[in-house]
C-alpha cells in the first residue's frame, strides 16, 4: 500500500563497536527515514543541515527559483480539524440520482472528504487506486474529479501526487536539487493554492517536493503551515517528522512522528520512521517496540526487518538479532546492508564462518560499504588470518579515509601481528 511521502534520509551507524581481544568490529546499519528504501548517503550530512528558523507563519509561496521572494498567503485562523478540509465551491453537480450512492471510506491522508458529491466520489476512486500503486487509474479519477469541480485543489494536487509516484525522481531528501519537473510540479502546487490558500494537503505536497529539492527550511515552513490547518493528519505530521530531522531537530522530529503514529496505528511505514527516529535519540527499546509492530502488520516487509534486527545488534543481542536479519536478506537477497548486519550477528554469535562467507557477499554487492570490509576484517582477524584482515581493513580505510574504526582496527591488527612473533608492540617500528 503507498503512503504519501516515501523519504530516506541516510542511514545510521548504531551500536558502539565491541571489545574483540584485538580488532573492534563494524557497526550495524539501520535504516532512515523513509519511509522507504535508502539511499547509501552519509547520516551526519543528511542530518545536521544548516538550522532552519523557529516555526511560524504562513511559509513563502511555491516559486520555479528556490529562495525567491514572493508574497506570503495571508494569516487565517486555525480550523478544526472537522474544518480543515472543508470543501471548496462545488461545480454544477449532475441530477440526483433516486437514492445517493453509498460513499466510499476516505482513505487515510487521502483527498476525498467522505461527502457524496459527484466530484468526491472521484476523488476516493483516486485515493484508493493512489494507495494500490494503481497511477493510471488514480490519474483519470483525479481528472474526472477536476473536470466536475474545476476550482477544487484537491484533484490538483492529485495529478502531482500521481505524476510524481510515476516518475523516475527519487524522493530522498535533496535527491533531485534544480529538478525541472519538481520545480514544475512545485508551480501547479502554487496554482492549486490560489484556489484554496487554506488547503492543507497541498502544503503538505509543497513541502514534500521542496524536500526533495533539499530546501528544509522552506519545506519545513510549508508543512508547519498544513499542520496547523489540520493537526490530525497523519501525514502531515510524518511529513513534518521528515523536515525536523533534516533540519537537526531530532527531539521535535520524534513528537511529530509518534503523533502520526498515534494517527495512523496501524500502518507500517509510520512506525517503521518512528522507530528511526527513537534510535537517532538512542532510544533502542522504544524503537524495537515500534518495529516490533510494524513487523507484525508488514510480515513481508524486508526492511522493517532489518531495522529490528539492526536494534536488537545495538542491544548487542545477535541472538534475537538473526532471525529478523535472515528474514530480511530472504526478503531482500541484494541489499547489501542487510547482508552486511547478518554478517555482524553471525560474528557477535561466535559463528565466524558464517560471518566471512556472509561479509564477503556484502562487500560483492556493495564493493563501496566500508562497514562489510571491516566486518570482514575483524571476523577474519578472529580466525588467525592477519593478512586477509589487513586488506579488508585497508579497503575500508581507502572508501573512507576519515572513519576511525578501520584505521583503529589496523593499528591493532599490527600489535596482534607483533605479539604473535614474539615481539614487543612498544619496540617494534612504527607503520
Amino acid at each position: 500500500m503507498r503512503t504519501q511521502l516515501k523519504f530516506s534520509l541516510a542511514t545510521l551507524a548504531l551500536a558502539a563497536s565491541p571489545a574483540l581481544s584485538g580488532c573492534g568490529a563494524a557497526k550495524p546499519v539501520i535504516e532512515a527515514p523513509s519511509a522507504s528504501s535508502p539511499g547509501p548517503s552519509d547520516a551526519n550530512a543528511a542530518l545536521s543541515g544548516a538550522a532552519a528558523a523557529p516555526l511560524g507563519g504562513a511559509p513563502k509561496c511555491a516559486s520555479a527559483t528556490l529562495g525567491s521572494a514572493c508574497a506570503s498567503a495571508k494569516p487565517t485562523a486555525v480550523p478544526s480539524a472537522s474544518a480543515a478540509a472543508a470543501a471548496p465551491p462545488s461545480a454544477p453537480s449532475a441530477a440526483p440520482a433516486l437514492a445517493p450512492a453509498p460513499t466510499q471510506k476516505p482513505v487515510q491522508s487521502g483527498l476525498a472528504r467522505g461527502t457524496t458529491d459527484a466530484s468526491d466520489s472521484e476523488l476516493a476512486a483516486a485515493d484508493s487506486a493512489y494507495q494500490a500503486d494503481d497511477l493510471a487509474s488514480a490519474k483519470t479519477h483525479y481528472e474526472n474529479a477536476r473536470r466536475l469541480a474545476p476550482k477544487d485543489p484537491a484533484p490538483q494536487i492529485g495529478a502531482v501526487r500521481v505524476a510524481l509516484a510515476a516518475s523516475d525522481v527519487a524522493t530522498d531528501f535533496a535527491s533531485a536539487p534544480k529538478n525541472p519537473s519538481v520545480l514544475g510540479w512545485l508551480r501547479r502546487v502554487d496554482a492549486a493554492l490560489k484556489l484554496d490558500e487554506n488547503y492543507a494537503p497541498a502544503y503538505v505536497e509543497r513541502g514534500r517536493l521542496l524536500l526533495i529539492l533539499g530546501s528544509a527550511p522552506e519545506a519545513l515552513s510549508a508543512l508547519d503551515q498544513a499542520q496547523r490547518l489540520a493537526p490530525n493528519d497523519a501525514e502531515t505530521q510524518s511529513a513534518l517528522g521528515v523536515a525536523l530531522l533534516a533540519t537537526g531537530k531530532p527531539a521535535e522530529a520524534l513528537s511529530r512522528l509518534k503523533r502520526a503514529a498515534e494517527l495512523d496505528p496501524d500502518n507500517a511505514e509510520r512506525l517503521t520512521n518512528l522507530g528511526t527516529a527513537h534510535l537517532i535519540q538512542g532510544e533502542v527499546p522504544e524503537a524495537i517496540r515500534a518495529f516490533s509492530r510494524a513487523a507484525e502488520l508488514e510480515p513481508n516487509n524486508a526492511r522493517v526487518h532489518g531495522d529490528l534486527g539492526a536494534c536488537y545488534l545495538a542491544l548487542n543481542q545477535p541472538a534475537k538479532a538473526l532471525p529478523d536479519l535472515d528474514r530480511a536478506v530472504a526478503l531482500a537477497p541484494d541489499h547489501a546492508t542487510f547482508v552486511s548486519n547478518l554478517s555482524y550477528a553471525y560474528f557477535l554469535s561466535g559463528q565466524l564462518d558464517q560471518a566471512v562467507s556472509t561479509a564477503t557477499k556484502a562487500t560483492m554487492l556493495d564493493p563501496k560499504l566500508g562497514s562489510a570490509w571491516i566486518t570482514l576484517g575483524t571476523a577474519l582477524a578472529k580466525k588467525g588470518d592477519f593478512a586477509g584482515a589487513e586488506r579488508a581493513y585497508q579497503r575500508a580505510v581507502a572508501i573512507d579515509p576519515t572513519d576511525p574504526r578501520a584505521k583503529a582496527n589496523l593499528a591493532e591488527l599490527a600489535d596482534m601481528k607483533r605479539a604473535k612473533a614474539g615481539a614487543s608492540p612498544d619496540k617494534a617500528p612504527n607503520k
